[in-house]
């Protein structure tokens, strides 16, 4: 089979940045705290096989707490801030449930604060660490369909566990927890602790946890000799992390990053409940409309694997935006803008999913270049992103949103086509996603023409040798003259002309001059 050019570990690297964002980290706070661990590891005379379950245990450490957002959301306002205060907690004691009780409700009225603080006063705030602990299950299932070891969906699974057994889930203490899990759980605070107040107040931390919270042993491991644990441990660390990987796995096949890009997919749709299966959805869409649209396999492959990962960057936008049920505000807007960047962000390396990144961040991007983040149109958009935006766009019309119901398929096509008319999808692209979702599209030859040219770029040419203006195509066609501006782009670029008399000859050689174009 056919070599991905991805390992395993990049993968695994990627999530772990969504993690950072998810938690209101620093990027790479999951890479150092993982570093930390394997020095943990290698104190405490871990074998490799011990020490591999321990890397990705490290690395995903708490990958499943972000799910729900929503839910978090209701009880806390901005959970992402919340996570990002919550990680110095010890989650068991009273400083807990203080610092719960402050953040109930943030940002509703006084009477939502007071209705989610008794909420959270009748359990102790027990009833949050278990749902907390819950979304990490997630994260097992997640490991299993990454095909990592059964150790480490144990580890993740126990993200909330407890040395003296007051942690989630209850029946478990001491040794009989993960000893992946136990190291992960010092090294990720040590590196907070330390980032935030200093190497002095980190070992006084995991002393004052030791035998409550964490592994005595572990916590010895700590303290043995701490200037050398956090010795360059922000130097390169990326790079050195990957090259540490006890167990050197091959690179994935093609079909291998497929399949975990389908898990990944699927995961990221639950960062709130009202997404599911948006990713998917929009995958499957475009797949569809790459073969309706002739797509190579190469670029067809590409834009399913952006589809699959387009929203990942959710994860670093708080669930009150994406649960707001009225308009956003400014700053909203501008935080929820910022998905589409983190997605690039994410996916930086290696190369193949580099690749993907930049494809999926392209999702929110409009023809006359009034999308976001990079604000890019025209000929810079490639068919795949035009392809990748009209089939987000369509699936997230189809699904309810907090502000309005979902739309039937119907005024989803009507409002598809109304975005082309305006100049903001490109025709073809909604065409053929409209197509691959069953719809009935007003064409009566094929998408592909001579030069590669669509069905709409020969109607348009075959007006264009003509003699007839902009204005005047579109009258004919009935679409927007910006739209038939933009047609005329795609025209000379294909046709490797820079004018109309160019376009007119070539338009001659093919025949397409006096052809009846076919009416939108």
């Amino acid at each position: 089979m056919s070599d991905s050019g991805v390992r395993l570990n990049e993968l695994l690297l990627a999530l772990s940045l969504a993690t950072d964002l998810a938690f209101g980290q620093p990027a790479e706070h999951m890479v150092r705290s993982a570093r930390l661990g394997m020095r943990l590891g290698e104190r405490l005379g871990l074998d490799d096989a011990a020490l591999a379950v321990l890397y990705d245990v490290s690395i995903l450490n708490y990958v499943g707490c972000p799910v729900y957002g929503d839910e978090a959301a209701a009880l806390f306002g901005d959970d992402i801030d919340f996570r990002s205060n919550v990680v110095q907690v010890d989650l068991a004691g009273r400083q807990a449930t203080m610092f719960m009780l402050r953040r109930a409700g943030a940002g509703g009225s006084p009477i939502y604060r007071v209705a989610q603080a008794t909420r959270l006063m009748a359990t102790g705030g027990r009833a949050v660490v278990e749902q907390m602990a819950n979304h990490c299950s997630a994260a097992g299932v997640f490991s299993d369909r990454l095909g990592l070891d059964a150790e480490v969906r144990a580890g993740l699974e126990q993200a909330y566990a407890r040395w003296d057994g007051k942690g989630v889930p209850a029946d478990l203490e001491g040794d009989a927890l993960s000893l992946a899990a136990r190291v992960s759980h010092v090294a990720e605070a040590c590196e907070v602790v330390q980032r935030l107040g200093g190497l002095d107040q980190a070992v006084d931390m995991v002393q004052a946890r030791s035998g409550t919270h964490f592994d005595p042993s572990i916590v010895a491991a700590v303290c043995t000799d701490p200037d050398g644990l956090f010795d360059g441990i922000d130097v390169e660390a990326v790079d050195e992390f990957l090259d540490t990987e006890p167990v050197t796995r091959l690179r994935m096949t093609e079909d291998e990053l497929d399949r975990n890009l389908e898990a990944i997919g699927d995961f990221c749709d639950l960062r709130c409940a009202y997404f599911a299966g948006h990713c998917r959805g929009t995958a499957e869409l475009v797949a569809a409309a790459s073969e309706l649209l002739s797509l190579a396999a190469d670029e067809a492959r590409l834009v399913w694997r952006a589809a699959l990962v387009h929203d990942l960057g959710r994860f670093g936008v708080p669930g009150t935006v994406w649960g707001k049920p009225g308009p956003l505000s400014a700053t909203d807007r501008e935080r929820m803008r910022l998905h589409v960047y983190y997605v690039e962000r994410i996916f930086q390396r290696p190369e193949p999913l580099r690749r993907i990144g930049l494809l999926a961040a392209t999702h929110h991007e409009r023809m006359d270049g009034s999308g976001y983040h990079r604000g890019i149109g025209g000929t810079m958009l490639s068919t795949p992103a035009r392809l990748l935006a009209a089939a987000d766009a369509y699936h997230a019309m189809t699904q309810p949103r907090p502000h309005r119901d979902a739309r039937t398929p119907e005024d989803a096509a009507r409002e598809l086509r109304a975005e082309v008319d305006a100049g903001r999808l490109d025709g073809d692209a909604v065409d053929a996603v409209l197509a691959a979702a069953g719809h009935t599209v007003g064409r009566s030859r094929p998408t592909a023409g001579p030069a590669g040219l669509t069905a709409r770029e020969a109607d348009v040419l075959g007006l264009l040798a003509q003699g007839s203006s902009n204005k005047a195509i579109a009258s004919t066609l009935g679409i927007s003259a910006k739209t038939v501006g933009n047609h005329v782009e795609h025209i000379y670029t294909k046709l490797g002309v820079t004018n109309r008399a160019g376009a007119a000859l070539r338009a001659m050689e093919f025949g397409v001059v006096g052809s009846a174009p076919v009416i939108a």
